[in-house]
């Protein structure tokens, strides 16, 4: 990054595709009194008509979704068809909110009197400020975005600086649609200057966030005196469970599709894989044979399976996580092979799985976002659901078991905001995205997506 541009960098082979230029910060403040002062008539304009435009930019952006696909392959590195994949997942949020803009109720309560009526009503909070990350950048854009503009608030984004071609693109792609260009806006600069500059502003009544928890933690504080509302997507270090009457190849199959999305460099995917020690030989035998048989390279190549991290920083903290295990007792079954180069700036981890990992070891304490499976066997079920709690966050759980008993003590007792049972994948744009503990606040999809974006007006009639 200089003074004046970000240079957009392609992790598979470290050229640059695009250098975009910074928007100042006086800039920054001029795009957001034009989101404030678009917010009257967007909020007013008829849901249905809003419905309308968020259904004309899904189908702008389905149009476009192979051209929207490559780009973020480019800028992110992770694999071609995850990218078309990613679209339609993105789409599928505007489409769902398109929906919702149409049902956001209010209600009639009973009066205490009976010359009294009261009635309640929903309306939109006013202009948000987004901040999103590079590993999803279609998908966590359209989450935010789409909700916001259905209830009728304005919406201004910075993406990550390692991912704004494809926000860039999306924004475009909906001023196209009809959405007007100040109810929907991009910014890009350093994630602290656009921070300081969402937070301090008092035109700017919500923030939305997905990234790390200490970055969340300091938007939740430097929003407190302007009183905004915050909702926010972080860290996870999700365990995923093989109980001993599971379907082993299934759970085989579901674990690697968790796990390798993306290179491991999500938020929901398996970091800490516990299976009953009756199995974990079965296991980790097929396991390893599924795992060696993942190709690594360039996302632009169809038959990649697992494409490059996204930057060496990120490189540095999966090879420290593995070479910390390997050092303190930890078994390599398979991986543990790199191909980086930091003078060409790209990173490369093969497929890794470590058994006989401990709670001693950095990888069973800290996110990972690479592409390793550390194991641990379990002969107690507790025993497995305390080392699943044993971190201050709690996004997202798995487990497999073909006992409903089994299954409902697991549930009950996980302290997770998504829990999949026999399923690796459980995201969808109609059900409630969100963490536990450090992991977040609010909820992304589903019906509960929309809420953070209103206000709740009550109205007491009173001399009837």
């Amino acid at each position: 990054m200089t003074d004046h541009t970000i240079p957009i960098k392609n992790p598979a082979n470290g050229s640059i595709i695009k250098e975009i230029e910074k928007d100042t910060p006086e800039k920054i403040r001029d795009q957001i009194e034009q989101g404030h002062n678009a917010f009257k008539s967007w909020a007013r304009m008829d849901a249905h008509h809003r419905a309308s435009l968020l259904y004309q930019w899904s189908e702008r952006i389905h149009e476009q979704k192979n051209e929207i696909a490559e780009v973020m392959t480019l800028e992110s590195g992770k694999t071609i068809n995850e990218s078309l994949g990613e679209v339609d997942y993105a789409r599928s949020y505007i489409d769902w909110y398109a929906e919702e803009a149409k049902r956001v109720y209010g209600r009639r309560i009973p009066a205490n009197s009976e010359d009294k009526r009261i009635l309640v009503s929903k309306k939109p909070v006013g202009l948000v400020a987004a901040i999103t990350p590079w590993n999803f950048p279609a998908a966590m854009m359209t989450r935010k975005a789409a909700p916001a503009l259905a209830a009728g608030c304005t919406f201004i984004i910075k993406p990550a600086e390692e991912t704004p071609l494809t926000t860039i693109k999306l924004v475009q792609l909906a001023h196209d649609a009809g959405i007007p260009e100040d109810v929907i806006q991009c910014v890009n600069h350093s994630g602290k200057l656009v921070g300081d500059i969402f937070t301090e502003s008092k035109q700017i009544r919500k923030i939305t966030f997905t990234g790390s928890t200490p970055v969340g933690k300091t938007l939740i504080k430097n929003s407190a005196d302007t009183m905004k509302r915050v909702s926010m997507e972080l860290g996870g270090h999700a365990p995923l469970i093989v109980a001993k009457d599971a379907d082993i190849d299934f759970a085989v199959n579901q674990t690697i599709a968790s796990k390798f999305r993306n290179a491991g460099q999500t938020c929901i995917c398996a970091n800490r894989i516990l299976v009953h020690e009756n199995i974990i030989e079965e296991y980790s035998r097929k396991l390893v044979e599924q795992v060696k048989q993942l190709k690594v390279g360039n996302g632009m190549n169809e038959d990649t399976d697992v494409g490059p991290l996204i930057n060496e920083a990120g490189f540095n903290k999966v090879a420290f996580q593995i070479d910390n295990a390997l050092d303190n007792g930890a078994e390599l079954l398979c991986g543990n092979k790199y191909d980086s180069d930091s003078d060409k700036n790209y990173f490369y981890i093969h497929p890794t799985v470590l058994k006989n990992v401990d709670q001693s070891m950095r990888i069973m304490q800290e996110e990972t976002f690479g592409p390793v499976i550390p194991m641990v066997s379990f002969n107690d079920l507790d025993e497995a659901i305390d080392i699943s709690n044993s971190t201050p966050f709690g996004l997202a759980a798995y487990f497999f078991t073909n006992d409903y008993r089994t299954a409902t003590y697991i549930h009950d007792n996980l302290e997770f905001g998504i829990i999949g049972w026999n399923d690796g994948a459980p995201s969808a744009a109609h059900a409630p995205f969100g963490g536990m503990k450090e992991s977040g606040i609010g909820r992304e999809g589903g019906t509960e997506g929309i809420e953070p974006y209103l206000e709740t007006k009550y109205l007491s009639i009173g001399n009837l």
